[in-house]
């Protein structure tokens, strides 16, 4: 072969090989459709605890997602698009939960992402989110800082949630405790290895002092632990009206049980952490009298969205649900609403949507969303007799 034809040859060679990579280019994964063509689905990605330590609150949220995208399916999905949910398990882990973040907006091609369902474990994703420009939403991760805003209070402008935060939650358990139940002393037991009960009691004891209020004991525990009685045996001779609980049901249960045990019957207050199934199994119905604990939804409240939305879950799952299921069915419609007002799957356009949320209807409460991505909802105090809801007041926030 002579020197033009090989060159001629190697040139050619050269062409063809740029072809064949441009015809298979990278690129993260779409949304279904061609260029130019309309797309067919929309992944969402579910980053929840379905397994660990705090897989009853990840599960119900899951199922109530799942719940609301049957229902936008079944009708049709959003603007005739479905719905495709990628759901993975955290395992109840902030690492975890950071690694399927990454793999759900790099590798899978969502356009948005639901959860986790607890502050630590949805924080960790929000790195991830900001870096990719992807919306992540959590419909229960209460704590005040970290979350929606960073440290020097700036919006984290791709992360969103659905419910109130703890300083709202610390302020409407305190002001109860103040006007509802009279009491002028207080003691708090609080989960000292947790960000979220330190929320709740550091917005309580600044809100119950300036109503007049005094804390007379302040006790911790760390997380995991079974035996509460030498707390409990601590603030028995203590001149109290009621006990706070900033913690998850895993150990208010057992404390609430070796409380009554000892024969303390004051009052015990808490938070949304309350809300399992788990409490009652700890606790036993005897023990969980003259319990009152903040939280988003009460199965009690009469508005017919509710009742419906009670019926159908109760269909579907054989179970009534709690608030974790509500909040979920409520993400699950929110994130659908966002992108059909988007009429786009860009998640930069999701996002937009997202942030000019006004009226929306959720069986959580109605809600405009706030300047600081939080939305202006207000919270619900259950009293709890036998285990079982009793009552239920809706407090406005301030």
């Amino acid at each position: 072969m002579n020197k033009k034809k090989k060159a001629f040859f190697l040139f050619l060679t050269f062409i063809l090989a740029l072809g064949l990579l441009v015809g298979c280019g990278g690129g993260g994964a779409d949304n279904g459709g061609d260029e130019g063509e309309t797309p067919t689905e929309v992944k969402i990605g579910i980053n929840y605890e379905l397994s660990g330590e705090v897989a009853t609150y990840g599960q119900a949220s899951k199922d109530g997602i799942m719940m609301a995208f049957d229902e936008i399916n079944a009708a049709g999905g959003i603007n005739g698009i479905e719905i495709v949910p990628i759901i993975q398990d955290n395992k109840s882990e902030s690492a975890e939960a950071t690694s399927i973040a990454t793999r759900l907006m790099t590798q899978e091609g969502v356009v948005a992402c639901l959860g986790p369902a607890t502050s630590g474990n949805f924080m960790a994703t929000i790195p991830v989110a900001m870096q990719n420009k992807i919306p992540v939403i959590s419909a229960s991760a209460t704590a005040d800082e970290g979350v929606t805003t960073d440290a020097k209070g700036n919006v984290n402008e791709y992360v969103f949630r659905l419910c109130f935060n703890d300083s709202f939650q610390g302020v409407t358990m305190a002001t109860f405790a103040l006007n509802n139940l009279n009491a002028t002393k207080a003691v708090i037991i609080q989960d000292k290895s947790s960000d979220y009960a330190e929320g709740l009691a550091r917005n309580f004891t600044a809100t119950f002092e300036a109503g007049g209020g005094t804390i007379v004991a302040h006790e911790g525990y760390v997380a995991k632990d079974k035996d509460f009685n030498s707390i409990l045996t601590s603030i028995k001779g203590k001149d109290f009206d009621v006990i706070f609980i900033p913690g998850y049901y895993q150990e208010a249960g057992l404390i609430i049980k070796q409380a009554r045990g000892q024969g303390i019957d004051a009052p015990i207050l808490g938070a949304d952490g309350f809300d399992s199934p788990v409490l009652l199994e700890l606790a036993g119905p005897e023990a969980l009298n003259n319990i009152y604990f903040s939280n988003h939804y009460s199965s009690l409240d009469e508005d017919p969205l509710v009742q419906e939305f009670i019926e159908k879950f109760t269909d579907k799952y054989g179970s009534e649900p709690n608030a974790f299921h509500a909040l979920g069915y409520d993400l699950g419609k929110f994130i659908a609403d966002a992108i059909a007002r988007a009429d786009s799957l860009d998640p930069e356009a999701i996002k937009d949507a997202l942030v000019a949320t006004k009226g929306f209807v959720g069986v959580t409460g109605s809600f405009d969303m706030g300047e600081d991505h939080n939305p202006i909802k207000a919270a619900v105090v259950i009293e709890l007799k036998d285990g079982a809801q009793a009552s239920s007041i809706k407090v406005d926030p301030q």
